[in-house]
């Protein structure tokens, strides 16, 4: 692992990567996790995911939020395969999958400085495939 501090790893435009990927991390999986609860009346799948969206955290968040820039987003309005589902089933896919491409995303972007949270971040992943094929199956 290299020795540099953040500052020299991870300029504010790579910051904004992980905090959107952190919150895209999170929302996908609050989604399912809140459609196992309340639709299935799961509390076992429900638990699962609440404690990876409880994982889903890094320590650095007040830097995290200095770089996030919502108004220059050049993808925020939503495109027309988001305007619509149809069905709860499609919503857990679309969710479940956009929350394994942002734990894909962050652990990649981790490997520049830190081993042991993109480790973790391939470990959500992971148990967000499991979790795919109990949920949908």
């Amino acid at each position: 692992m290299m020795n540099k501090t953040n500052e020299e790893v991870f300029p504010p435009q790579t910051l904004r990567i992980v905090d959107a990927n952190l919150n895209r991390l999170r929302e996908g999986i609050r989604v399912v996790e809140d459609i196992c609860r309340y639709h299935k009346n799961s509390k076992e799948l429900s638990l699962k995911l609440k404690n990876l969206r409880h994982l889903s955290r890094l320590n650095n968040y007040h830097e995290l939020l200095t770089c996030r820039d919502i108004l220059t987003d050049p993808l925020k309005e939503t495109t027309k395969s988001e305007k619509s589902r149809d069905s709860l089933e499609s919503i857990i896919l679309s969710n479940i999958k956009r929350a394994q491409e942002s734990s894909r995303v962050l652990e990649e972007v981790l490997k520049l400085t830190d081993d042991n949270s993109a480790e973790k971040f391939k470990q959500i992943r992971y148990e967000l495939y499991n979790l795919e094929k109990e949920i949908l199956l």
